[in-house]
């Protein structure tokens, strides 16, 4: 099994020691799609999946989703978290084992999620203590400098429900200086770029499992596209992420970083557990 960068009791010190400036983004990948983002001491976490819900799941099946990287920490440790996002509804998004302890520690949270996926999720969290905040490509929510936006995901179809509301989401975040793009699960889409071109992306977090139908499960970009497509939307920095957790379904990034490196499209490789700091870009200024 692939070890973390650094787990538990060391990953909870690290983030406990991150600077509370406003011009300093601090972002650890938790795994999978998972990434906890820290601006200002506030703190939102990206699309976590911290259990074996779906190890146990899928054991005694013909599709067993065998764990490669340890869990690097459990969700009942994470505190200070006043923002969820889940952008499908597919188990490694959308995980009860991860988000129902992440609420008992984080009571009132917001979940952010697709509008279609909401009675799901209530079904999968019961009680727990967090408030649904239904999130498309037509919506906005703005919290003091804070702003979450919903941008289009096609996974492996852009699908949406009888009111135009989108099953797939990735998610637009800015706060304060710093824009950040999460795409969820998604194949390109022209509109991902538009947006990202619109918007100035500081960092971008893309999959890159790549679409193969032999698996039997709804495909993402491969290395060559995630890297494109950070390319093509003027991303300042590109991480990718989903692989390195179910042997079914990964890759690796040398077919991601062989391509950036081509298109002088900056990116960082990171570890399960592993920190990333930016800084503030030199000509930012705040707009009303």
């Amino acid at each position: 099994m692939i070890a973390a960068f650094q787990k538990d009791e060391a990953l909870l010190a690290d983030i406990a020691a991150a600077s509370q400036d406003e011009d300093t983004l601090h972002v650890w990948w938790l795994g999978q799609s998972g990434f906890l983002v820290q601006w200002a001491g506030e703190r939102l976490l990206f699309d976590p999946y911290l259990s074996d819900s779906l190890t146990k799941k899928y054991a005694a099946t013909d599709k067993p989703h065998v764990r490669m990287t340890e869990r690097c920490i459990d969700p009942a440790k994470l505190t200070g978290i006043t923002r969820v996002t889940a952008s499908h509804v597919h188990t490694d998004h959308l995980d009860g084992e991860t988000l129902v302890p992440l609420a008992q520690a984080n009571p009132g949270c917001r979940l952010y999620l697709p509008h279609p996926i909401i009675p799901e999720a209530e079904k999968r969290l019961g009680k727990a203590d967090v408030v649904f905040c239904g999130i498309g490509d037509h919506d906005r929510h703005v919290e003091g400098s804070w702003e979450l936006r919903g941008v289009i995901a096609k996974h492996n179809e852009v699908l949406r429900d009888e009111h135009g509301n989108c099953h797939y989401t990735g998610f637009l975040v800015k706060c304060g200086p710093f824009t950040i793009y999460h795409s969820g699960d998604t194949l390109w889409h022209d509109d991902i770029v538009t947006a990202l071109r619109t918007q100035r992306c500081d960092l971008v977090l893309l999959p890159i499992n790549g679409n193969q139908p032999q698996r039997r499960v709804a495909g993402n970009l491969n290395g060559t596209e995630a890297a494109a497509l950070a390319k093509a939307g003027g991303a300042r920095l590109v991480v990718p992420c989903h692989y390195d957790m179910f042997e079914f379904n990964t890759t690796t990034p040398a077919e991601f970083t062989e391509t950036c490196e081509r298109l002088q499209q900056p990116f960082k490789v990171m570890r399960c557990g592993e920190k990333l700091e930016m800084q503030a870009r030199s000509d930012y200024f705040a707009t009303a």
